[in-house]
């Protein structure tokens, strides 16, 4: 019998993380085909995109509204596709603004739903625990802090580990790319990754600051070279557009698909936060994080986030092994911790040597690969079980579709 599959994923990373969940089943299962909302990187692992929803990926409550009809829109295809009655199952990952509207429908008809890679409610947004109890049959956590937060507030979870982690022990780096970044060492530069983010907005509001960074590292660092790591070819381009005449000195290289190869060469990092920062963590990578908001979403957010900070690997350890700034308004302060931090992991080998040490003891407690098998082996068994939602979750769902 054919089981079908509908994916709702609206993060260049979630796209990412739910093509290898896609084709960990299909390793294993001939009878799944799979479609939904996704990406490049979904289609490729044999998913048939009804929409490219990592194109619209966006972050803040300002940046949401302009799309709202967008993305009311993507919901109500769902809902037809929904309503043909042939979907067995619905998976949803991260996205949690968009994904609430795509559970509420998928239970309008029945349909079970799993959430990969849910929402960070632990760290904000913890008034929405009862939409997820009423929406969501089973979260697929990826972090341990997450299965224990879901689990006591009576959401079915389990912890599968982080799908990061797979993307690091699967990659293969470019040998020559690698050997070309160690050539360029052993002449004596110093090698500083530089990662702007993957979605649109995120580039346009941190890579200015990245690039002030650098101007004033080049000063104190003439030896450093600045390794650009771009997700899309858009993106490169919109910050190579963005150097001035007086730039054109500046030691900049622009990569693109090369995030893994320019982290595992680099002696450290300036990233903008997000689940690369993993990836970091797992090649043992010192960096400074950093993440533009304007005023509003800053107001709002100081109200709901209820954490000290805002990246991954210091969650999970507890300290603060990757510094961090959130920038608001004038951007020099931003500038200011950027290059002081990456100044002194060039210029303070012990400090240095701890933060790998710190990041050594990290990845041996949580760098756990397989996450993909694990949640693909647990959704093949739930369709095969055609696990139904409760009767009292049904009802709450009729109420508010």
């Amino acid at each position: 019998m054919t089981r079908n599959l509908f994916f709702s994923v609206g993060e260049p990373s979630g796209d990412q993380h739910a093509a290898r969940l896609i084709q960990q089943i299909k390793g294993t299962q001939d009878n799944f085909r799979f479609r939904g909302f996704g990406g490049s990187e979904m289609e490729a692992a044999g998913c048939s995109i009804d929409e490219d929803l990592t194109q619209h990926a966006v972050v803040g409550f300002l940046e949401v509204v302009p799309k709202i009809r967008k993305f009311l829109q993507f919901a109500r295809e769902a809902e037809r596709i929904f309503q043909e009655g042939t979907v067995d199952a619905v998976v949803l990952v991260d996205f949690p603004g968009f994904n609430w509207h795509i559970a509420r429908r998928a239970k309008k008809y029945g349909i079970p739903v799993y959430y990969y890679c849910p929402p960070q409610l632990w760290a904000w947004g913890g008034w929405r625990i009862r939409k997820m109890r009423q929406l969501v049959d089973h979260v697929l956590a990826v972090l341990p802090i997450e299965q224990n937060y879901f689990s006591d507030n009576q959401v079915p979870s389990v912890y599968v580990g982080h799908p990061f982690f797979d993307a690091v022990e699967q990659s293969v780096p470019d040998a020559k790319l690698i050997s070309r970044f160690e050539q360029v060492k052993a002449s004596g530069s110093r090698l500083v990754a530089v990662l702007p983010g993957s979605r649109n907005n995120e580039v346009s509001q941190n890579w200015p600051i990245m690039l002030a960074s650098i101007r004033q590292l080049h000063r104190q660092h003439p030896e450093a070279k600045f390794l650009v790591a771009c997700y899309r070819q858009k993106q490169r381009d919109r910050c190579r557009e963005s150097l001035l005449d007086s730039d054109r000195h500046l030691p900049i290289e622009f990569f693109v698909e090369r995030t893994s190869e320019v982290i595992e060469s680099s002696e450290c990092a300036m990233m903008v936060s997000g689940s690369v920062s993993l990836e970091l963590m797992a090649r043992r990578t010192p960096a400074v994080v950093v993440y533009r908001v304007g005023r509003v979403t800053h107001a709002i957010a100081k109200r709901l986030v209820h954490l000290d900070s805002f990246t991954l690997p210091n969650l999970m350890g507890e300290q603060m092994v990757y510094p961090e700034v959130i920038s608001v308004g004038n951007t020099d302060p931003a500038v200011k911790v950027i290059s002081d931090t990456v100044d002194r992991f060039l210029a303070d080998d012990a400090y240095r040597a701890r933060t790998v040490q710190t990041l050594e003891e990290l990845s041996a407690r949580f760098a756990r690969p397989g996450a993909s098998q694990r949640a693909a082996e647990w959704i093949v068994e739930a369709v095969a079980v055609n696990r139904k939602i409760r009767p009292d979750q049904a009802k709450i769902c009729r109420s508010v579709a």
